[in-house]
């Protein structure tokens, strides 16, 4: 037996991956991972009697690529006469119509395509050909969209499917470099399929492959991936044994009564009435310094409590550290977490979800000229000053003020809040998005959406967003003649 093959049976049995004599549904692309793992499991399985079955989805993401990929899926199944189930979506319609990118669509989808195919075969383990440089990459992904420590503790050897709870997902490779794999193949001969995807930079992940690895690795750590990985194995652990803490004495806090979710409030007599029913007005101190609805959350370490909080935030898609700050500085107050909802958490860390009425799209609007040479504006409740000078003059950058190309701006602007279908394109992105996924993206709650202002031009087009960075196409170049200083004041 290869040494490759005597280490993927060692893992398996110590880490309890696979039963003896259980059904096995291995994941296959195509590609060079995928395909090492099946026959890797193929030779494996005659002396544990595992029943292996091959599943291929198809993201007709590449056209006759991606068709290519399922012809020889399929016909290296049939040469080990294993049965095969091949299944496709258009990822690209369900991407645009569910608001995700490209990869999390194509993820969401071969996910659970698996967990259907498992659940109709009886099958309670699928098999993944995630390996060693995959948890370099993801360490990094999200390293650099904030993870805590839950996500840089990377992938687990074996953990529940995201698409079904019970259906398992073991991974047989995780400490395996992608050089390994590709030896094995080079010495089996075994044939697999290139992926050009990989090398587009369009994808974070292969910015991370191809750009910043090599370039730490031969400038700053040649050992990177040894050190990184050792990282996330302690990382990993720790925030597992948090994790379990918190379970254990969110279990053991004693919750305080509360009258339940509030109800939506329209009129102010209704708005009084819920205040004085939900109020969380702190009473007296009793002994010992605690009043009588505290509970013991504020006593928990900072970790248990962001914790608490955050398992419970799972069950609306939410894990925001920002979300679970505010929720974790004060009892009683209501946050959003999505369309119409907000939660706020007790005195015992418990979370009460209420349901709001979200405002309507504010239509009031200001037209400014930009005659003369300077001008002021109040809307909205904020103190607008605006000047025009030529192209050289250039006032030392102040707080709350912007420089725009005068000429591209026009003579004449229009202050409004944001509506339905507005359309933003920031300095440095290569094309408008929508409003309301920039507002995401900048983690802006919801409830203060609709308060921003932001300046179109009179054709419509918006040039300035409160909060925002200025747009690419009003921004300042060597050929601007004249200039738009811009200047505001917050609201009190």
């Amino acid at each position: 037996m290869t040494d490759l093959l005597q280490r993927v049976k060692n893992s398996i049995q110590s880490r309890l991956l696979i039963s003896i004599g259980e059904k096995i549904l291995v994941a296959v692309s195509g590609g060079l991972d995928s395909i090492v793992l099946l026959h890797a499991l193929e030779k494996i399985s005659r002396k544990y009697r595992w029943k292996i079955t091959v599943a291929h989805f198809n993201h007709r993401l590449r056209g006759r690529a991606s068709d290519a990929d399922e012809k020889l899926v399929c016909k290296i199944a049939a040469k080990l006469k294993l049965p095969i189930i091949v299944e496709s979506a258009d990822v690209k319609s369900f991407a645009k119509k569910s608001k995700l990118s490209i990869e999390m669509a194509a993820r969401k989808l071969r996910h659970e395509s698996l967990a259907r195919v498992a659940r109709t075969r009886k099958i309670k383990t699928v098999a993944l050909a995630h390996h060693a440089d995959d948890q370099v990459e993801l360490f990094f992904l999200r390293l650099l969209r904030g993870a805590g420590g839950e996500g840089l503790g990377g992938m687990k050897w074996k953990s529940p499917s995201p698409a079904e709870k019970t259906v398992s997902l073991a991974r047989p490779l995780l400490d395996f470099s992608k050089s390994e794999l590709q030896e094995f193949a080079d010495e089996n001969k075994i044939q697999f399929r290139h992926d050009a995807t990989n090398y587009s930079s369009d994808f974070l992940r292969n910015r991370i492959r191809n750009g910043l690895l090599p370039l730490l690795r031969k400038n700053y750590q040649p050992a990177l991936d040894k050190a990184v990985l050792r990282l996330m194995e302690i990382v990993g652990a720790e925030s597992e044994f948090v994790g379990e803490v918190a379970k254990q004495k969110f279990k053991n806090l004693k919750h305080t009564p509360h009258p339940g979710p509030l109800p939506v409030l329209r009129g102010e007599g209704e708005k009084k009435e819920a205040a004085r029913k939900h109020s969380f007005a702190p009473p007296k101190r009793g002994e010992g310094g605690r009043r009588p609805d505290e509970g013991i959350f504020n006593d928990l370490p900072i970790a248990i409590q962001r914790r608490v909080l955050q398992s419970q935030l799972a069950k609306f898609c939410v894990a925001d550290f920002d979300l679970i700050e505010q929720l974790r500085g004060s009892a009683g107050k209501f946050v959003s977490v999505g369309s119409g909802l907000s939660v706020a958490r007790d005195a015992n860390g418990k979370l009460k979800l209420r349901e709001q009425q979200l405002s309507e799209f504010n239509a009031n609007e200001l037209e400014v000229n930009l005659s003369g040479r300077a001008g002021e504006a109040v809307f909205g409740g904020i103190f607008f000053v605006w000047k025009l000078i030529g192209s050289r003059g250039r006032s030392p950058h102040r707080p709350q003020t912007e420089f725009f190309d005068a000429d591209k701006i026009g003579g004449k602007i229009i202050l409004r809040h944001w509506r339905t279908g507005d359309r933003f394109q920031p300095i440095g992105l290569k094309s408008p998005a929508k409003l309301q996924d920039l507002f995401t993206n900048a983690k802006i709650p919801r409830e203060q959406r609709r308060k921003l202002i932001l300046a179109t031009t009179s054709v419509g087009e918006v040039f300035w967003v409160e909060g925002l960075r200025i747009s690419e196409n009003s921004k300042i170049t060597p050929k601007t003649k004249r200039q738009l200083i811009w200047r505001w004041q917050n609201r009190h």
